[in-house]
């Protein structure tokens, strides 16, 4: 059996969102859990600070019977996981993730995004952490094409270029929790100036509403955050692919990334020594 395979985590993440907090606490217990030994249910309401009747709720709540049936599904699955099939993991939750972009993309958004990038006279990317490094591949995707963009990951000048934004501006904030204070003010002080302001995020709290023209939600998995196993970067990327795609069938914007790789090809062939 492989690891994508197992039903019992799959059963857990797909539900995760679900739960309440205890609900979390115990399926976060069993998510990164890959040990089988004193799993009964007084062992484990014990470790986690939690009653044996919110653990037999906790299994019910997952579809099965109770507890019992639980651990002996999840004991099973657990059992094949050995370090041949860490690979699996790491593929697996790609391809979840991958999947999971397809089905989030709106496509209209997208146009109307790309319609916001096609009008401005100044694109800069907020971004910090992973999503600094995130927000200079955006604008190393874009300048090739001809946009007068800038990556900012440092606190200061995203405050002085929020606060140099106008109606012409438009502002690409990435934060995977939403809640970068740094981020959060730039993007007020840039839409108070008039700036159209995107973000690219997995937090769908309505509150962010409030500082954004277009939210690009992006999916996330438990401590994608924290780059455990998976880069942070990896779904932003893939809605930024999507995103530069909409972009590039204008066929300005087409032509000038044909005469950017042209000018390297070029460049490239001057300085061959022979």
């Amino acid at each position: 059996m492989e690891y994508s395979d197992n039903t019992v985590l799959k059963n857990l993440k797909s539900r995760y969102e679900q739960f309440t907090n205890v609900e979390k606490t115990i399926a976060n217990f069993f998510i990164n859990n890959k040990e089988t030994q004193k799993l009964s249910s007084k062992s484990v309401a014990e470790k986690l600070f939690v009653s044996e009747a919110s653990l037999s709720r906790f299994a019910k709540k997952c579809g099965y019977k109770g507890f019992r049936e639980f651990i002996f599904e999840y004991e099973k699955n657990i059992s094949k996981y050995n370090k041949e099939e860490i690979s699996n993991l790491v593929i697996n939750t790609y391809q979840d993730l991958l999947d999971s972009c397809h089905k989030m993309i709106n496509q209209e958004q997208m146009k109307k995004i790309a319609h916001f990038l096609t009008r401005s006279k100044k694109v800069c990317v907020f971004g910090m952490g992973s999503s600094g490094i995130a927000a200079e591949e955006v604008h190393l995707r874009f300048m090739r094409l001809g946009l007068n963009i800038e990556a900012v990951y440092d606190s200061h000048r995203i405050k002085m270029l929020s606060s140099l934004a106008n109606h012409e501006s438009v502002v690409i904030a990435i934060s995977l929790s939403g809640t970068t204070k740094e981020i959060l003010q730039g993007i007020s002080i840039a839409k108070s100036n008039g700036a159209k302001v995107i973000m690219l995020t997995s937090n769908r709290s309505f509150h962010l509403s409030s500082f954004c023209d277009e939210i690009i939600l992006i999916p996330t998995i438990k401590a994608l955050d924290a780059g455990d196993c998976i880069s942070p970067q990896f779904p932003i990327l893939v809605m930024v692919d999507i995103l530069y795609t909409y972009f590039i069938n204008n066929e300005c914007y087409y032509q000038t990334k044909l005469n950017t790789l042209n000018a390297l090809s070029k460049f490239d062939e001057d300085n061959i020594i022979i």
